[in-house]
C-alpha cells in the first residue's frame, strides 16, 4: 500500500514488532467497506510502523461472512459486530474480539442540491415521501434496518415505487444523481466529493453498527494479525476513525 500521510504516533506492539527485528509478514485483512476509508490511512502507517505488509479486501460484511464461511483465506476481520460474533462461535475467528468502531446512518443527496429537511422523524418521513428516488445497499446491515423501519413509520407501500436496492455505494449513487436520496453509514458518504451529508438520521430512529475485528482462527501470521488489531484500537488510530465518520467504540 502507499503511504497516504506522515505516520501518527506509534503505539507499543507496533513498536514491539519493529525492534524485535523479526521478518516482515503479510496479514490479508477482510473488512467492511464503512471502514474503508480509515483502513486506507491506518494500513500504510501500521506497514511504516513495522515493515509488515497489509493487504485488504473491502466489501459489504454479509459478502465477507459469506467468502469466509466458505473458507476463503485471511489473518483478520473486520465487520458487525454481530457477523464476527458469529463467525467466531462458528470457529473461524478467534473468540478474542476488539471494538473498533461504530457509525450512524446518513442521509447523502447530490452536492449542490437543495437540503431537505430530516430534523425530525415526521421531516424525514416527508422528505422520503417527496423524494423521486430513495437507493440504500441491497447487502448489510443498514439495508436491513431501513426496510424495517420504513414498515415503522408506516411508509413502506408509499416508498415502493422510488424505492432501488444498490449494488453499489449510496453515496455515490446519490453524487451522480442516480438516487435523489441516498442512506447509508455516514462514513460510507463521506468519501465521495459529489456527494454531500445531509445529516444523520433523527435520534428517535437512528442506527448504530459496530464494528469489531479478529484475527482468524487459521491464521499463520497471528501475531502480526492481533499487533494489527491493537494499533486499530490505539487513540492514534481511533482519531483518524473519527475524522472519517465514525465514532470510537
Amino acid at each position: 500500500m502507499k503511504i497516504q500521510r506522515v505516520i501518527g504516533p506509534i503505539v507499543g506492539s507496533a513498536l514491539a514488532l519493529l525492534a524485535s527485528g523479526a521478518q516482515a509478514a503479510e496479514i490479508k485483512v477482510l473488512a467492511s467497506t464503512a471502514v474503508k476509508t480509515s483502513l486506507e490511512e491506518l494500513g500504510p502507517q501500521f506497514e511504516k510502523a513495522t515493515g509488515n505488509k497489509v493487504d485488504i479486501t473491502f466489501a459489504p460484511a454479509a459478502v465477507l461472512k459469506v467468502k469466509i464461511e466458505e473458507g476463503a483465506a485471511f489473518d483478520v476481520a473486520i465487520l458487525a459486530a454481530p457477523i464476527t460474533d458469529s463467525l467466531a462461535g462458528e470457529g473461524k475467528l478467534d473468540t478474542a474480539r476488539t471494538t473498533i468502531a461504530h457509525s450512524g446512518i446518513g442521509v447523502a443527496i447530490r452536492k449542490g442540491a437543495l437540503k431537505p429537511d430530516i430534523s425530525t422523524t415526521e421531516a424525514f418521513k416527508r422528505t422520503l415521501l417527496n423524494a423521486k428516488s430513495v437507493g440504500f445497499t441491497a447487502a448489510g446491515a443498514t439495508g436491513a434496518y431501513l426496510k424495517t423501519l420504513f414498515d415503522k413509520l408506516g411508509i413502506a407501500e408509499e416508498l415502493k415505487p422510488k424505492l432501488k436496492l444498490l449494488q453499489g455505494a449510496a453515496g455515490e449513487a446519490a453524487g451522480t444523481g442516480e438516487v435523489e436520496i441516498g442512506m447509508t453509514q455516514i462514513s460510507e458518504i463521506l468519501p465521495y466529493a459529489n456527494a454531500e451529508l445531509v445529516g444523520p438520521l433523527p435520534p428517535d430512529i437512528q442506527s448504530y453498527t459496530y464494528f469489531s475485528a479478529a484475527a482468524s482462527a487459521a491464521s499463520k501470521e497471528g501475531d502480526v494479525a492481533r499487533a494489527f488489531i491493537k494499533f486499530l484500537a490505539a487513540p492514534a488510530a481511533l482519531a483518524v476513525i473519527k475524522t472519517k465518520g465514525m465514532e470510537r467504540g
